[in-house]
């Protein structure tokens, strides 16, 4: 949902209870059934690191799903280790830019 795209038309489950109730269409003989996004009302997300303004740094596999899930969601809620000012994050760094980011808890090294 994040990127904008309504739906897509994919073989995967094509004949199987997985398309069940799903939009299906054969297309140049082959059948396919429509897979709509994923959206959320919250996202919990964790990341290292965030500017004031939201901007944030992952570590390691964070950056997997983080990202995607801010631009999908409703609200974004993270959880990082370091807020820092503006400017202190280089921005060829930043990964999620502040604006799909509605709330930043830092917990300071807590576990």
């Amino acid at each position: 949902a994040g990127a904008g795209i309504g739906g897509f038309f994919t073989p995967t489950g094509y004949g199987t209870l997985l398309a069940e109730g799903k939009e299906t269409r054969v297309i140049d003989g082959k059948g396919y059934v429509l897979e709509t996004p994923i959206h959320a009302d919250f996202a919990l997300i964790k990341a290292l690191k965030a500017d004031t303004l939201g901007n944030l740094v992952y570590r390691k596999t964070a950056r997997n799903f983080g990202p995607i899930m801010a631009t999908a969601a409703k609200a974004a809620i993270v959880q990082v280790d370091e807020v820092v000012q503006p400017g202190a994050i280089d921005p060829e760094n930043v990964i999620t830019p502040g604006i799909f980011v509605d709330t930043v808890v830092e917990l300071g090294g807590q576990k």
